[in-house]
């Protein structure tokens, strides 16, 4: 089973982000769940959601508390709530930002995780040149794609078109590729 969790604040698509990510994994045949947790249902609030995939039945229902894929939504998170409480030593990192982990003083999170398993990705900045708005959710799963290959970019295009038919979906779609081939140059240019 993979675990996923997913860190961000409210109004940027966390919930979503989960929702298509568990129907990405359903169309390349594989069981999945996706649920929230949330406090305060506010914007701006911090909030979390989680995601498995297996490729048996899914029984668990409890809070994801050791994942193996670690998104953050919102790197202002890191000095509010402890998200990385859990993350296993060979995990997955994404974060949503155009800062690098010296500046966000995550060198010691980075050096546990295998070289290549964590990664940032300028997703708001893709979010606002495609959708027009800082929704920074199906950015990710394109670079989530790219990442892992836990499933396919078309998987996740499929369930972006699925969550968000027409002009939405296909701005949405257009993001994702966009951190898509961010995620796969980056590992271009690291295995060069």
């Amino acid at each position: 089973m993979f675990q996923v969790r997913i860190h961000g604040r409210g109004g940027q698509g966390v919930v979503t982000g989960a929702e298509m990510l568990s129907v990405a994994a359903f169309f390349e045949g594989r069981h999945a769940q996706a649920f929230p947790s949330f406090g305060s249902e506010r914007t701006g609030a911090p909030v979390v959601a989680f995601c498995r995939i297996a490729d048996k039945q899914i029984r668990l229902r409890e809070p994801i508390l050791e994942p193996d894929f670690l998104i953050v939504q919102d790197p202002t998170l890191f000095k509010v709530i402890d998200v990385f409480a859990g993350l296993r030593s060979d995990g997955y990192l994404l974060v949503n930002t155009n800062k690098t982990f010296a500046e966000l003083h995550l060198g010691q999170v980075v050096d546990r995780l295998p070289k290549g398993h964590a990664v940032i990705v300028p997703a708001t900045e893709f979010a606002m040149k495609h959708v027009g708005r800082p929704v920074p959710n199906a950015a990710l799963l394109g670079a989530f794609a790219a990442l892992t290959q836990f499933v396919r970019l078309d998987s996740v295009e499929h369930a972006i078109g699925e969550a968000f038919p027409g002009k939405v979906g296909a701005a949405n779609i257009a993001a994702a590729r966009e951190a898509h081939e961010f995620v796969l140059m980056q590992q271009r240019e690291s295995a060069a």
